[in-house]
């Protein structure tokens, strides 16, 4: 069972959430530090190639089931037109200003 958007935890992450699901490259970016990194798989990414890769130009879409570490940790369906689905995990570091600036993310 899916948790809705609306309900998760953390608002940064909520917002995280929220804006891939909508495509909302914009909104996205704002809700990330300027100098915010990513890892997937356990490999650093070059940030802006891999968003425009794995979620804005493939429709990624999260569908969480799970949340931990008040919110800042996610099991999650992840779905794009490149990979299709597949069962994820996302973890956030939240700052205090409320921006996010590091995700990582890799199958679970």
């Amino acid at each position: 069972m899916t948790i809705k958007t609306a309900k998760l935890s953390d608002p940064a992450v909520r917002a995280f959430v929220a804006a891939v699901n909508a495509n909302d490259r914009e909104g996205f970016r704002e809700l990330l530090t300027p100098d915010a990194t990513m890892a997937d798989d356990g490999a650093d990414r070059d940030l802006d190639e891999w968003i425009d890769q794995e979620i804005f130009s493939s429709n990624g879409h999260l569908d969480v089931d799970n949340e931990s570490n008040e919110g800042r940790s996610l099991l999650a369906h992840y779905r794009n037109d490149t990979w299709g689905e597949m069962r994820t995990r996302w973890d956030f570091t939240v700052e205090e200003n409320g921006r996010i600036s590091r995700f990582e993310t890799g199958q679970a």
